[in-house]
């Protein structure tokens, strides 16, 4: 039996029937079954608190990390639970003693929370933050990965390279890149926040030494799920950003408690995967991969412009040049960003390449007509900037 797409399953979530959501990317959005699950973990927390929290957590806890480890083809004491994947990376950064001199590098199109993350732990150091550029647009994985293998010096100490792009959408040859960086004797932080459910992953076959996710994305977790998933011979003085009773007690140990939190979006995890399961998995990752390249062809087309990826770097979101110059800059994108929430639309516009790129999301709740409606309404949004 077919799966149904678009606007058919859009009752399986409590979107804003309103408004335009071309945006699954920035935070994803819960399906209703998935909340209830999380309501049931709430119930049972606030019927007994000391009872749960002592009692009930800790294996509920190592269950949803086994469910999730499953996903990942790794093992369940490879991975703990955090809040996101900025969290992640800094528990991986902020665990690292650099000295005056060392390197953290990372790719152009890094993620600004996680860049900042960096440029704080280098300023107490005394380290320096190197960027690898990306070129962009249309990007081809030789390029890159030349530029980042020029980048490498002796005090490389760690690279920090993202999965997927969070301000242009593309899917990095991360595999190749972590060869490179392995082969100069460099350790690799993969920032996946957007790889769970955009991509199929394999992490012990991946390689990499830290690889932290969003499950609140693709996977359509809870807010406030992600992972950290890290090698068996990395975890050695690696600790998470706030330190309780498990300190020096071992890596699960370490991260499943790190003080009195909701943690009902983690044990909600298992129920979000069955979901995704059932609305097709790999098929699902395929055809929302399908759609956001089909997309973005639309709107480049009906805009006169271009699209950012080649279609061996995309995947379920692609970004489209907006037609008008704008100072390539976080806060040069808001006031495009703003006009389109006030005219109803969710898709976000980052500052890359000279100028405005629109990114879109494509996801289950998705179809054709929400990108031919995006097209019709862009051009009298967009006619103030131009």
């Amino acid at each position: 039996m077919a799966i149904a797409y678009g606007a058919a399953i859009r009752h399986e979530w409590a979107l804003d029937p309103d408004f335009l959501t071309v945006n699954h990317g920035s935070y994803g959005a819960t399906p209703k079954v998935v909340l209830a699950a999380q309501d049931e973990w709430r119930r049972r927390m606030e019927a007994q608190p000391t009872r749960f929290f002592a009692r009930e957590l800790p294996g509920a806890l190592r269950e949803a990390a086994a469910v999730l480890a499953k996903a990942l083809k790794a093992d369940a004491g490879d991975v703990v639970l955090v809040p996101n994947a900025t969290t992640g990376c800094n528990a991986v950064l902020r665990s690292m003693r650099l000295r005056e001199g060392d390197e953290i590098l990372h790719a152009s199109h890094v993620y600004n929370a996680v860049r900042n993350t960096m440029l704080y732990v280098a300023e107490r150091s005394g380290a320096k933050v190197v960027s690898a550029e990306v070129p962009f647009p249309r990007p081809d994985p030789a390029t890159l990965l030349a530029n980042i293998e020029k980048a490498i010096t002796k005090r490389t100490r760690i690279a920090v390279i993202d999965h997927i792009t969070s301000p242009s959408g593309l899917v990095l040859p991360i595999a190749e890149i972590i060869g490179v960086c392995h082969a100069a004797g460099v350790p690799v932080l993969v920032d996946g926040a957007h790889g769970p459910g955009q991509v199929s992953l394999d992490l012990p076959a991946l390689g990499a030494d830290w690889y932290v996710g969003n499950c609140h994305k693709w996977w359509s977790a809870p807010k406030g799920c992600g992972f950290l998933h890290t090698r068996a011979e990395r975890r050695a003085d690696l600790h998470p950003v706030t330190i309780s009773h498990g300190f020096e007690k071992g890596f699960t140990s370490e991260f499943d408690w790190t003080g009195t939190i909701d943690p009902t979006a983690y044990l909600a995890l298992p129920a979000a995967l069955d979901f995704f399961e059932r609305l097709g998995g790999t098929a699902l990752m395929e055809r929302n991969k399908a759609l956001a390249a089909q997309a973005g062809a639309l709107l480049a087309s009906r805009l006169g412009t271009e699209v950012g990826a080649r279609p061996e770097m995309a995947g379920a979101m692609a970004s489209v040049r907006l037609p008008f110059d704008m100072e390539p800059t976080r806060e040069g994108a808001i006031p495009v960003r703003t006009a389109l929430q006030a005219a109803r639309v969710d898709s976000p516009v980052h500052g890359l390449a000279g100028g405005p790129w629109l990114r879109l999301s494509a996801y289950a709740y998705n179809e054709m007509a929400d990108y031919e409606r995006l097209a019709d309404l862009l051009p009298t949004v967009l006619k103030r900037f131009q």
